[in-house]
């Protein structure tokens, strides 16, 4: 029997809403918790880099795909599980939406044990894989003590949880629970990073991180108590045995988006291992350039996750007009400010690395870098919104298709062509030939996925 919704003013949000406003009502929180992880990521290389030692930055960097494997998690039971609640809300069917969430929960609570124990336990072959070198070994182990061996769980849940918030409509919720633990993070780094506080370099941005993630679970669990009765985010493990139709909802568009980040992980492996062939400053400027341009990257996440929930609705509920609708005024919007964001890049490279050391030599090294990484910010963002629309829409196929292309079709090998073309520099143009090509095919296949519902 399906149960009554709980909350009617998701409902006329996703419905009623004049899409302007519907979309920045979903967006805007989204866009801004994304803004604030990104500066909690920049706020790690930035009080690391303020020590002046360049195997503490490259520590960070080395360390980087592990903490973004934490997503491979994240995607196959946050996007899974939250995308399905928004169909199953279109669909006016809350009670399997209540399965999807506690599904969601507890498949995240136990890759997320998992995952830490295998880390732990396999530790060293890891780091010699990330590419960390006598000079790094420890300080990246220490690193990766408090992020992966302490961290796992809290880190996953907090952003699993925020995803099945936003996907029934409660962004803001969803952004301050993430906020709250990134502001925390940037508040504790100094302390525990410089010599003034507790001078553990790289292990104690691990440590803020750790902290930081436990505080932003905890806000989470307290909000599931607040709105007990108005929210389908459940908990409740009767809730979360595993039927077939709910395996299938969560993993046909999880598991695709999983793929694709452990892929992404793939790829900054290999990036940060060619860039160590030429040694520690090329490794700690490729990091510091990455991590710049993952704000433009941040907001083109935080536009496609936030206008899910609206896409997926619409898309389940047969409102073909209010999907188009509202895909055309997300892409107008982003992709104009992307075009402002490149030409920002382009000139201010230089003095956005000096931001976050004072080395010259990785200055100049990172500015070109991310003048190369800019260049196909517009892209990025282009492709983020349409792999939102097949996330949302359940083709998770899609999503892995390109996911593969993405990486090992195109990136990887543009990694290995272009780095013996242009030694070192040329890693910073490989993202671009990706994006590029798959702007092109994600135009017709989006074209066609709108011309065939027009049919419907």
């Amino acid at each position: 029997m399906a149960e009554t919704p709980r909350d009617d003013s998701k409902i006329i949000l996703f419905e009623q809403t004049a899409i302007p406003k519907a979309v920045m009502t979903l967006a805007i929180p989204t866009v801004l918790s994304s803004l604030v992880m990104v500066i909690y990521n920049l706020a790690d290389t930035y009080f690391v880099g303020q020590l002046n030692d360049p195997v503490q930055n490259v520590a960070v960097t080395l360390a980087a795909p592990v903490l973004l494997a934490f997503n491979a998690v994240n995607n196959l039971f946050g996007v899974g599980a939250g995308t399905a609640i928004s169909r199953g809300m279109g669909m006016r069917e809350y009670d399997a939406v209540l399965r999807y969430s506690a599904f969601g929960i507890y498949g995240a609570l136990v890759c997320g044990i998992l995952f830490s124990f295998f880390a732990t336990l396999l530790k060293t072959p890891l780091l010699y894989l990330l590419g960390a070198e006598t000079d790094t070994f420890v300080a990246t182990g220490s690193y990766l003590f408090w992020t992966c061996t302490c961290g796992v769980v809290p880190a996953i849940l907090n952003v699993v949880m925020a995803n099945m918030f936003r996907s029934e409509g409660s962004t803001f919720h969803a952004s301050i629970g993430t906020m709250s633990g990134c502001i925390l993070n940037i508040i504790l780094d100094p302390f525990f990073i410089l010599p003034f506080g507790l001078n553990m370099g790289a292990a104690g941005a691990g440590l803020a991180t750790f902290i930081s993630n436990c505080v932003a679970c905890v806000y989470f669990f307290v909000l599931m108590r607040v709105k007990k009765g108005k929210t389908y985010v459940c908990v409740n493990p009767l809730k979360a045995k595993p039927t077939k139709k709910i395996v299938w909802e969560v993993f046909s568009v999880g598991f695709p988006a999983s793929i694709q980040n452990l892929l992404n992980v793939t790829g900054m492996t290999i990036m940060n291992n060619f860039a160590s062939g030429y040694g520690t400053v090329p490794v700690a400027a490729i990091g510091i350039a990455y991590k710049v341009n993952m704000i433009p990257m941040y907001i083109g996440m935080g536009v496609s996750q936030g206008f899910m929930p609206l896409i997926g609705y619409t898309y389940a509920g047969k409102r073909t007009e209010r999907m188009k609708e509202c895909l055309n005024f997300t892409l107008k919007m982003v992709l104009g400010f992307m075009v402002v964001m490149m030409a920002l890049y382009m000139v201010l490279a230089k003095g956005l690395i000096s931001l976050f050391i004072a080395n010259e030599e990785i200055i100049s090294c990172g500015a070109i870098l991310l003048r190369a990484m800019a260049i196909g910010i517009p892209f990025l963002a282009f492709d983020f919104t349409c792999v939102g629309v097949f996330q949302a829409c359940g083709k998770g196929m899609f999503s892995f298709v390109f996911a593969v292309c993405r990486k090992l079709v195109l990136e990887i090998p543009a990694l290995i062509i272009l780095n013996k073309i242009y030694p070192l520099y040329g890693l910073g143009y490989a993202q671009l030939v990706s994006e590029i090509v798959l702007s092109i095919i994600a135009f017709f296949v989006l074209r066609k996925l709108l011309a065939d519902l027009d049919k419907e």
